[in-house]
């Protein structure tokens, strides 16, 4: 079944509390599509996607934002854990978007690249304006995965509003489990992404 939530206008936590009344009666396969005009709502939407084990992909639009959540469980499997709701306006971001796609950086040694990348990304979070959006692609998707050491800073990056996007096709094809931060995308929404970007950044 589609749901529809119409959060536009709405102030935090009103969009979160909205989309959580529909969630809490809705069966797993279930599909939620929230539209709000603030990123602080999208911010904590994501939030709740990640306490409930929902899928969560959103999209800047004309007017706003539409996030869209799938339900992954039935509800009596479903975490009651209350998401973290944040009112405060997300760090500005910059109109740049960082494509990754390898855990290492540059073409010499494996393990420089590999000390290299981690000191990258976290360079990113003492930006005054961080990434809006990061795509993780071939190689790239082990940095998202539960034992990479970039996780920590990864998720500092989403907090403070940039959105995270892996391959679901290279999370496949590496037999990774689900990303540690983030969200599952496919290759049209990376295309997207790519061509709207403002500036694209290959480390």
């Amino acid at each position: 079944m589609k749901h529809t939530v119409d959060a536009m206008g709405k102030q935090c936590p009103i969009p979160v509390v909205m989309t959580k009344k529909i969630l809490d009666k809705a069966e797993q396969g279930d599909e939620i599509l929230i539209l709000v005009d603030n990123e602080t709502a999208v911010n904590n939407l994501s939030r709740l996607a990640g306490s409930t084990g929902c899928s969560f992909v959103s999209r800047k639009t004309e007017g706003g934002y539409e996030v869209n959540m799938t339900v992954k469980s039935a509800p009596a499997s479903r975490s009651q854990a209350e998401p973290e709701i944040v009112c405060t306006p997300a760090v500005p971001q910059g109109d740049y978007t960082v494509a990754i796609t390898s855990d290492k950086m540059g073409g010499g040694d494996p393990e420089l690249g590999g000390i290299l990348i981690k000191g990258f990304v976290y360079a990113l979070t003492q930006l005054e304006t961080p990434p809006s959006v990061m795509l993780f692609y071939n190689g790239g998707a082990r940095l998202t995965a539960q034992d990479s050491p970039c996780i920590e800073d990864l998720k500092t990056l989403q907090e403070q509003g940039t959105e995270i996007l892996t391959c679901g096709t290279c999370v496949n094809f590496y037999g990774l489990k689900e990303p540690a931060v983030g969200t599952v995308t496919n290759m049209y929404t990376i295309a997207e992404k790519l061509t709207k970007a403002g500036k694209v950044i290959h480390p």
